[in-house]
């Protein structure tokens, strides 16, 4: 049977919500009703407000957060004879209660990071129940963040390949490292060990969140140095502060920026047979290619002493560079003729009493 209350006057409530109703019997049954009923009675016991306390994380079993009795005007006998107790929001509980004292304790230790991420507040909420009369307390804990995370880089190693023409003031973003903590436990600044060409600066996103950037600070030259090395370090703000590092590896990219150069002076024997090499010489552009000069028939010193060769180099760059040089050979005499008489009698008059010395005949 459906029953409906008019509250007597000492039932009646002070907004005089109830006031004028009767109590009635009904015939039929009325469950709509009963349940919006039960609903305001439930309602009526709950307070508005929740009651706020904070813990650090990580905080051992057993670590004291607050005195719920206290808070809520009971003793700690009131607090047993009404049976209280705490019902998480989530699935596992992380508090306790002592109902004997009223203390709110730690049950299982809580990780911050593992609850919350990087979302702050990091909060874990629970209600406080009471019987007779049933009651509900709204309350929530505040996790507090502990440096208890080192910034770690995703790869030990960063590899940025930069061409030799960037110009200083050129910026290179750099892959942030991940500080799991909050605040200032969380990654606050970087720094990179000493070298010639690279700063290092950090900038701050709009969510917050800091990041490295490298700036060029000295021309590079392929030719010079074609790789430097420095490591980077991000250190948080915590006390102590915790660090951590990798190392960043830049290869200067080549550009067609220097012309082929001959050096060397040749020499090359007369008796030297045809393809003989005269003498290697090197393209500086290029150091791991070498040519060489090749003779291509007999050479006679006696007829030509010496010759000019020009040769041209031109690189594949784009545009390509090319140079010309010109190279004097000249031919070292070897012992290849014997001496010989134009004649093979020469008749000579010579005057007694010559002296002695005098020239007669050239051969």
């Amino acid at each position: 049977a459906a029953v409906s209350a008019a509250p007597s006057g000492s039932q009646e409530r002070s907004s005089g919500r109830w006031k004028g109703m009767k109590l009635r019997k009904s015939e039929e049954p009325l469950p709509g009703r009963v349940v919006a009923l039960i609903l305001v009675l439930c309602v009526s016991g709950m307070r508005a407000e929740s009651a706020r306390y904070s813990v650090p994380e990580e905080a051992e079993r057993g670590s004291f957060v607050a005195n719920i009795a206290k808070d809520l005007g009971l003793t700690g006998e009131e607090l047993l004879a009404r049976q209280a107790r705490l019902v998480p929001e989530g699935e596992k509980q992380y508090l306790q209660l002592n109902q004997h004292t009223g203390d709110l304790v730690v049950r299982e230790q809580m990780d911050r990071e593992e609850l919350c991420g990087q979302s702050e507040p990091c909060l874990v909420r629970f209600e406080v129940l009471l019987e007779n009369p049933l009651q509900s307390f709204r309350a929530e804990v505040r996790l507090t963040d502990i440096n208890d995370n080192s910034p770690v880089f995703l790869n030990k190693e960063i590899v940025l390949k930069i061409p030799e023409s960037a110009l200083p003031g050129t910026r290179f973003l750099l892959e942030s490292a991940h500080d799991p903590d909050v605040g200032n436990n969380s990654l606050q600044h970087y720094s990179i060990s000493s070298n010639e060409y690279f700063l290092v600066y950090t900038r701050r996103r709009s969510d917050g969140r800091r990041y490295a950037e490298l700036v060029l600070d000295r021309a590079l030259d392929r030719e010079q140095q074609a790789e430097v090395a420095f490591s980077i370090t991000a250190v948080d703000g915590g006390t102590p502060p915790r660090s951590g590092t990798a190392l960043i590896r830049v290869i200067v990219l080549d550009i067609n920026d220097n012309i082929p150069v001959f050096s060397q002076t040749l020499t090359l024997s007369e008796a030297a047979p045809p393809n003989t090499v005269v003498q290697p010489f090197r393209i500086t552009l290029l150091a791991a290619d070498a040519y060489a000069l090749v003779t291509s028939e007999t050479l006679d010193r006696e007829q030509v002493e010496e010759y000019n060769v020009t040769v041209r180099a031109r690189d594949e760059g784009s545009p390509a560079l090319s140079a010309s040089k010109t190279l004097l050979v000249r031919l070292l005499d070897v012992n290849d003729n014997a001496p010989t008489f134009t004649q093979a009698i020469y008749t000579m008059v010579i005057s007694e009493n010559e002296p002695a010395g005098r020239s007669l005949v050239r051969p």
